[in-house]
């Protein structure tokens, strides 16, 4: 039963929606399919929540049920000689990374934070900064066990259940719950990787630079200047070390070593980091605090080469605790698309300037590398991605008139977009990218493995409901 103590208050991480749930924190599957029974008989739609790291509503369910599936978060299964993983979804990157690498195992595909739990991330079909080489995280799933609203448990692998494991991940929660996921983790032998540093003075300039090195790169970003005309920025490469490169790989393997440090320079706390970042999130301060990076990049870290722990190139939003605060009270939404490597430039150029020219330039903007991928809601393309994080200072509106502009040339170029970053598409801008093949599988697989639809959250009914 369904009891006032249960409904809690719930928020985005980009703190720019917030929404009441009845809140349950399942321990296993049974506990579950017992949710999914109170569910369907008072006429509840059931959610699913991980870390709630997603910047938009795909973990909210406005007056319906929540499942914090965080304290399902048990390693089922190690083998150190293999790398084969089995886990609970509730286990966060941070807990895999911590368990296996003194092994020597990390994980392929890594989000920008170690926050966020497996089954989430699944449900997302994560990518990282070497999604040209290593593709989503989906593709290193060996198995997975799910959990059907018809209280079906299936088992779906690339060889059985196919179609259900290509749909399941990547399928924003809404065709079941990820019970246990089987993956194949990296042979690593250091904690350390080589990362190259240099400055590029347009945005054509660093697509350019990637192209040639992408082959021989594990991992490429790229920081764009949003506040800039023609997007000058800075690229980061980085490679493994190959064996015997680490004269000390037990203590580069060691959870201490990669451990991020709660200061900066040793002094000053970093829980303290976002309150100094508050004054400038503004256009004039991000404008100074961008040219001043720029600066930087083109002096001090100009074609620097060095060595960096794989958590402290990897994780880079995990430096400053709840830097998302410094957006202020209503908070931040990001705009991700992807957008074939033809036709790039000219389209992230294009909506720069119209971010500029309307006043809502992006305060952080970051590109990246991709492929294709055989899953079913892709966002993945031949080409690249831009990441553009906007301060919504109270006024939504506008931010969704420019986002709706920009998908209308995102469409137009043969781009997709990215659910667990959006809070502006519509259902007809989804129709569109993913094509009526796509959406009527999606459909029709929703109806066999949730025949009444039980597993819906707002990012759900607001994207695939109508359609």
């Amino acid at each position: 039963m369904l009891t006032i103590d249960r409904l809690t208050f719930l928020q985005n991480f980009g703190r720019s929606l917030k929404s009441p749930a009845y809140l349950f924190r399942p321990t296993h599957t049974e506990h579950i399919a017992e949710i999914f029974s109170i569910a369907m008989e008072e006429g509840f739609k059931v959610g699913l929540r991980g870390s709630g790291r997603s910047y938009g509503d795909a973990a909210l369910n406005a007056g319906g049920i929540i499942l914090d599936l965080r304290r399902m978060n048990r390693v089922i299964e190690w083998g150190p000689e293999s790398g084969v993983l089995k886990v609970e979804p509730g286990v966060t990157i941070q807990q895999i990374w911590q368990y296996t690498l003194e092994d020597g195992w990390w994980l392929p595909v890594v989000p920008g934070t170690m926050f966020p739990t497996i089954g989430g991330c699944l449900a997302m079909n994560i990518h990282g900064k070497n999604n040209y080489v290593a593709g989503p995280l989906g593709e290193h799933v060996l198995e997975f066990e799910a959990l059907l609203s018809t209280d079906e448990l299936v088992t779906c692998s690339p060889y059985k259940n196919a179609d259900l494991f290509y749909a399941m991940i990547g399928g924003v929660g809404a065709l079941g719950v990820f019970t246990s996921i089987t993956l194949q983790m990296k042979k690593i032998h250091s904690g350390n990787v080589w990362v190259n540093a240099w400055a590029t003075p347009t945005l054509g300039v660093m697509m350019d630079d990637f192209e040639p090195i992408k082959g021989e790169s594990d991992y490429l970003v790229g920081w764009v200047d949003g506040t800039h005309s023609h997007g000058r920025g800075q690229i980061h490469r980085a490679t493994y070390l190959h064996e015997g490169d680490d004269h000390e790989p037990a203590q580069t393997l060691s959870v201490e070593y990669q451990t991020l440090p709660d200061t900066f320079f040793g002094l000053l706390p970093k829980s303290l980091m976002w309150r100094l970042m508050y004054p400038f999130m503004n256009n004039v301060g991000t404008t100074l605090v961008n040219t001043a990076k720029y600066a930087a990049s083109r002096t001090l870290e100009h074609r620097k080469r060095y060595i960096q722990s794989l958590v402290g190139f990897n994780f880079l939003l995990d430096y400053i605790p709840n830097w998302e605060k410094s957006y202020g009270s209503s908070g931040l939404i990001q705009y991700q698309s992807f957008i074939p490597r033809e036709r790039a430039h000219a389209v992230f150029s294009e909506m720069m300037r119209m971010c500029q020219k309307r006043g809502m330039p992006t305060y952080l903007g970051v590109l990246k590398r991709h492929r294709p991928d055989k899953f079913l809601l892709s966002h993945a393309v031949d080409g690249y991605s831009l990441a553009m994080d906007f301060a919504v200072k109270n006024d939504f509106r506008k931010l969704q008139n420019l986002a709706d502009d920009m998908n209308e040339i995102v469409l137009d170029a043969g781009g997709r977009f990215y659910f667990a970053k959006d809070v502006t598409l519509r259902p007809e801008t989804v129709r569109r990218f993913l094509g009526d093949e796509v959406m009527d599988c999606f459909r029709k697989l929703k109806t066999r493995c949730d025949p009444y639809s039980l597993l819906e959250t707002e990012l759900y009914r607001r994207l695939f409901s109508a359609n």
